[in-house]
Parts: structure tokens; C-alpha cells; sequence
């Protein structure tokens, strides 16, 4: 087992064993690999994944839930839910925002189920009124820094489908510029500029890019 986090588009993995898509990242020489558990291990492994010229991490201990408390109180959690929709004709509905595409997603509100939030922020990013939850995909974790503190986002996600004809209204007030349906041949467009946790989300609900920039099924 293992929890992905990325530093910006930098992986670091917390695990108690080693599976293929880490052993892939192991031997590089820009990344970190720590096994060796301590207060200043967690410590440093985050510092050097600020570094430039590290691009990956690893940090192994076989008491994975150990590992996690220990990083996690380096943050300050910030949970949050979003969709992966398909409509009618077996598209995928992409955001543009800040110059990147992405899905929809966003902050829980207090006393909101994970659902419901995902659910609020679909219908408020994209205009879509009738969405449907099907089931939960994953859960991706990424940091950043804001107001001189530290925050691991915690963002829960599900597949969803919409359904009939619907408008699309982005919110423009969230920096929501463009709202496009892609089919499967069009993925490669959209993976090229968007984050690697959205890819991980793709490739959650069976689709992947494979080296040459086409768009296959997963699995």
C-alpha cells in the first residue's frame, strides 16, 4: 500500500513495500529514497522535495499508518471532492482555469458529506444541473504553501454522468474560462496540459496515455 503526494508535479510516495510504478521511480538519480524512520527524516524528505533538481520521492517504513500521522502533522488539512463525468455520448467534461485543463472540484463546506460536495462544486463550476453519482474513483493528495503556512489537500473524487442536453455555464468567478466534452481520441489533447493527479483520476476511471500521446482504454 502506499498515499501519493505531489509536491507540484513532483510524486513523493509514502509505502511499506515497493509495487511496480514505484520500483520505476527507485533508481533514478533525481529522486530521494529514505527508509531510515525519524521526526528529522520526515523532515528532510519534504525539503528536499522543494529542491529543484529532485523529481520524485520515496520514503519506506513498513508501519505505513506510522509514516502518514508523522507527515501529515507537517500540514494543514484541507479536504476536498470532485468528478470525473461522462455524458451521454461516452464523453469526458474538461475545465479550462489558470492555464491549465482540469476537472471540477473544490473545498468541503462544513457539515457537507464528501458527495455532496462533490456534487455542489460540479454543479457550481459547470452549470450542469442534472449529475448523477455513480461511485468513488481515488483519492489524490497535493501540497502547497499560502499565506506562509503548509497544506496537504486531500481531494476525494467520483465518477459521475450527466444526463440530456445541458448548458454549460462556467464559473468565472473560480477563473473557469472554457468547459469542453473530449471524447477518447481527443484525451491526448487535454492530458498534454494538465496536472498529474488529473491523469491519475483518468487513468482511475480505466483510461490512460500511453508514451506516444494516444488515448487507450486502461485495464
Amino acid at each position: 500500500m502506499y498515499y501519493k503526494i505531489y509536491f507540484n508535479d513532483k510524486p513523493l510516495f509514502l509505502c511499506d513495500g515497493l509495487n511496480d510504478e514505484i520500483r520505476a521511480y527507485a533508481h533514478h538519480d533525481d529522486a530521494v529514497y529514505i527508509d531510515e524512520f525519524s521526526p528529522p527524516a520526515v523532515n528532510s524528505i519534504i525539503h528536499e522535495m522543494r529542491l529543484e533538481k529532485v523529481h520524485a520521492g520515496i520514503f519506506f517504513h513498513p508501519d505505513l499508518e506510522t509514516l502518514k500521522k508523522a507527515f501529515w502533522k507537517k500540514f494543514i488539512l484541507v479536504k476536498a471532492a470532485g468528478g470525473l463525468i461522462k455524458n451521454e455520448a461516452g464523453k469526458l467534461l474538461f475545465m479550462f482555469r489558470r492555464g491549465k485543463w482540469d476537472l471540477p472540484k473544490g473545498k468541503l463546506d462544513a457539515g457537507e458529506s464528501l458527495e455532496e460536495c462533490a456534487i455542489r462544486e460540479v454543479r457550481e463550476e459547470t452549470g450542469l444541473s442534472s449529475v448523477v453519482l455513480k461511485k468513488p474513483l481515488l483519492i489524490t493528495w497535493h501540497t502547497y504553501d499560502e499565506s506562509g503556512k503548509h497544506f496537504l489537500k486531500e481531494t476525494h473524487w467520483y465518477w459521475m454522468e450527466a444526463t440530456g442536453e445541458q448548458i454549460l455555464v462556467p464559473q468565472q468567478e473560480e477563473q473557469i474560462s472554457e468547459l469542453k466534452w473530449a471524447g477518447e481520441e481527443e484525451l491526448h489533447f487535454f492530458a498534454a496540459n494538465t496536472f498529474p493527479s488529473i491523469l491519475d483520476v483518468l487513468l482511475a476511471g480505466g483510461y490512460s496515455i500511453d508514451a506516444s500521446g494516444s488515448p487507450r482504454p486502461y485495464g
